[in-house]
C-alpha cells in the first residue's frame, strides 16, 4: 500500500535549521571572545582588583587595610572581577553579534533606528560605571568611613567589597539605559511623550525609591543614583519628540521594505 502522508515541508524545515546553526555560530563566537579577554587580563587579575578597589583604599586610615576571610578568596575574588571586566569589554562585539543575527528579519527603518539604540545603550551603560567609581564611590566612602564608631577599624573583606561595587556598577549602569526606554516606549507607541511628562512627579518618585533600593541606606548614593535618573528622564523626552517626528516624516519605509 502507497504511503499517502504528505512530503516533508523542507522550505520551512530547511531555514530554521540555517537559523539555528547561526545562532549557534554566533554563541561560540561569543563566548570565544570573552574567553579569549579574560584569559589576557587574568594575567592581571591582582592588578585590576588593586584599581578597583582603590577608592575604599584611599579612605581607609593609615592602620587599616582590606582583608580576606576565606582561604581561597585572595586568588579567586580578583578572577571573579577579571571575568566581569571581560564580559564587560566584550559588550561591543556581543551586541555586534546579536545585530548580525537580527538585522536580515529588520524593515529598514528599524535598522536605521536599532543600530544607534544599541551603540547608545553601550556607551550610556559604561557612564553609569563610570559616574559610579569616579564619583559616587569617593563620595560614598568617605561618608561611610568617617561614620565609624570611636575604637571601631574599617578592614572590609575583599569578597564583599566585591559583591558591593558589581551590584553597584549594575545599579548605576541600567539606571543610565532611562533615555533608550523613553526612546522604544515612544517608538513603539506603547506611551507617548506627552503621556510620560505627566507623570513626571511618578517618575521622580520612582527614581529616588530605585535609589532608596539599589544602594547602600545611605542618602548620598540614594541622591546621586535618583538625580542623574531624573535627569536622563528629561534627556529621553526630548530625545523621544525627535524620534517620533521622524517616525512621522518616514511612514513610507516600513510599506516599501514590507513589498
Amino acid at each position: 500500500m502507497a504511503d499517502s502522508s504528505p512530503p516533508p515541508d523542507t522550505d520551512t524545515e530547511q531555514p530554521l535549521i540555517a537559523h539555528l546553526a547561526e545562532l549557534r555560530n554566533r554563541l561560540l563566537r561569543s563566548l570565544a571572545c570573552v574567553f579569549v579577554i579574560f584569559l589576557g587580563l587574568s594575567v592581571f587579575a591582582n592588578d585590576i582588583y588593586a584599581l578597583v578597589a582603590g577608592p575604599l583604599l584611599a579612605q581607609l586610615p593609615e592602620q587599616s587595610s582590606m582583608i580576606a576571610t576565606e582561604v581561597a578568596a585572595p586568588f579567586l575574588v580578583p578572577f571573579k572581577l577579571t571575568f566581569f571586566v571581560a564580559v564587560l569589554v566584550s559588550v561591543p562585539y556581543l551586541l555586534y553579534q546579536a545585530w548580525a543575527f537580527v538585522a536580515p528579519g529588520l524593515y529598514q527603518n528599524e535598522r536605521r533606528l536599532v543600530l544607534p539604540l544599541i551603540s547608545s545603550s553601550v556607551l550610556l551603560f559604561y557612564l553609569g560605571i563610570a559616574f559610579a567609581f569616579y564619583i559616587v564611590f569617593p563620595l560614598l566612602f568617605a561618608f561611610l568611613t568617617s561614620t565609624a564608631p570611636v575604637g571601631v577599624t574599617v578592614m572590609t573583606d575583599i569578597g564583599h567589597y566585591l559583591n558591593f561595587i558589581l551590584k553597584m556598577f549594575f545599579a548605576f549602569g541600567v539606571a543610565f539605559e532611562v533615555p533608550i526606554a523613553i526612546i522604544l516606549l515612544v517608538w513603539t507607541g506603547i506611551a507617548t511623550v506627552e503621556s510620560l511628562a505627566k507623570k513626571r512627579p511618578y517618575i521622580i518618585v520612582g527614581a529616588f525609591t530605585a535609589g532608596m533600593l539599589l544602594t547602600p541606606p545611605d542618602i548620598i548614593s540614594q541622591v546621586m543614583l535618583a538625580v542623574p535618573v531624573w535627569l536622563l528622564f528629561e534627556l529621553g523626552l526630548i530625545l523621544g519628540r525627535f524620534v517620533k517626528r521622524r517616525a512621522d516624516d518616514t511612514p513610507e519605509d516600513s510599506a516599501s521594505a514590507a513589498e
